[in-house]
């Protein structure tokens, strides 16, 4: 429930989020837990629904015992939170919503695992619902808070933020919370209530290091036998956990990029977290000089900027349309946006100076696949400044102008 303490911070997804209420008789919004989904619907609807939470164990057990009656009782707009608890509600959601199906709005759900929420909502209300991804804080959402605002001025400024006190509200708001010790409980709270309970994972312990293992090759090709044979689990058990992860928007999956192309390439995604504090939290990261300087400093600069580029699609509503290119013969791209068959490749450098060797990897793509649709390229990096043309094919980009640009220049979306 909402904290009167609370400030609260506009999200990008709400238009949104508003848009398909009218669309829709139902919407549900989903995310990782402590995103800001229940702060987020009580600020646009509390006025319009009422809300029920199913974190409170006698509601859940009214709605499961007799979920017929439960919703015959309720002839108001409604916020149902945390969904995901009374799958048995679904049919008669279902029913409710068809009496009345010109009624847009009426049932705005919330869920924090995605993969039986979604599994259940998909086939039950098929065509009657609207289905959205809440992730932690943007870029551009923490610069509104009015505590941390005023450390927030450059790139560099908010790629230390973001990994050594992570993205989630909670914790950005409130200043005098230890990230270490916040995300202790989150990495507690998540094993022993979301993953005991809805997953059949086995050996928490060994769920445990794996996440530590995946931190460590956040930004990576996924590697299931290296995971399985480091962990001393079975390729299977690594490939469920995965999908685990990924179901509860812990990671994302970045798929490699081979339509049209002959050559052969890497066919096994690219590993990222959706919130690079916990990449600094799992593998022990606490300090900025060993965060700016040390092993993981690149890798953690090019997570970031996928995750802030995932939160730009799905803030939108949309799937990300986004790969990566590596080929046989060393030829690699970090990101590539595709948009109406054109391809947006995208280069990330960990650094505040930019040389005009950087601009290779995306000049020999455009060589190579000279058949395909290729627009101009960018290299993102530390830096500034603003825009650094390094060729006519490529152009440098700070963090904030990339973001930027992705809505309103290269106007991908739209």
């Amino acid at each position: 429930m909402e904290n009167k303490d609370t400030i609260y911070i506009p999200r990008q997804i709400e238009k949104t989020i508003v848009e398909l209420a009218k669309q829709f008789p139902a919407v549900v919004l989903t995310g990782p837990r402590q995103s800001g989904k229940s702060t987020l619907l009580l600020n646009l609807f509390g006025k319009t629904h009422k809300i029920i939470s199913f974190d409170d164990p006698l509601v859940r057990e009214r709605a499961i015992s007799d979920p017929k009656f439960f919703l015959e009782g309720i002839s108001d707009d409604i916020i149902f939170d945390e969904i995901q608890y009374v799958p048995e509600i679904l049919p008669y959601l279902k029913i409710a919503i068809d009496k009345e199906r010109q009624r847009r709005g009426r049932f705005i759900l919330t869920g924090s695992c995605q993969f039986n929420l979604i599994k259940n909502l998909t086939e039950t209300l098929a065509g009657r619902i609207g289905i959205l991804v809440l992730l932690p804080f943007t870029k551009g959402e923490k610069e509104l808070i009015p505590n941390i605002k005023s450390r927030l001025i450059t790139s560099q400024d908010h790629f230390i933020h973001s990994c050594l006190f992570g993205s989630f509200p909670e914790v950005s708001i409130h200043t005098g919370i230890n990230p270490v010790n916040w995300y202790a409980g989150y990495v507690s709270t998540y094993l022993e209530r979301d993953i005991r309970t809805l997953y059949n994972i086995g050996s928490l312990r060994e769920f445990q290091r794996f996440l530590q293992l995946l931190a460590s090759r956040c930004s990576s090709i996924l590697n299931l036998s290296s995971l399985s044979n480091d962990l001393g689990v079975s390729v299977n058990t690594v490939k469920k956990w995965v999908s685990v992860l990924e179901a509860s928007h812990i990671i994302f999956l970045l798929p490699p990029y081979y339509q049209n192309i002959g050559k052969r390439i890497t066919k096994s995604p690219k590993i990222y977290f959706l919130e690079c504090g916990f990449i600094c939290y799992l593998t022990g990261l606490k300090d900025e000089e060993h965060l700016l300087k040390g092993p993981l400093a690149g890798a953690l600069f090019e997570n970031y900027c996928i995750q802030e580029t995932v939160k730009f699609f799905l803030n939108q509503g949309l799937k990300p349309n986004i790969f990566y290119l590596r080929t046989h013969n060393g030829l690699e791209i970090d990101l590539i946006i595709e948009k109406e068959m054109t391809l947006y490749p995208i280069e990330f450098k960990m650094t505040k100076t930019l040389n005009l060797g950087m601009k290779r990897p995306i000049e020999r793509f455009k060589r190579l696949f000279s058949k395909l649709k290729i627009a101009q390229g960018r290299i993102i990096s530390l830096s500034d400044e603003e825009w650094t043309p390094l060729s006519k094919d490529v152009v440098g980009q700070n963090i904030d102008e990339y973001l930027k640009e992705l809505n309103q220049t290269l106007n991908i979306l739209h």
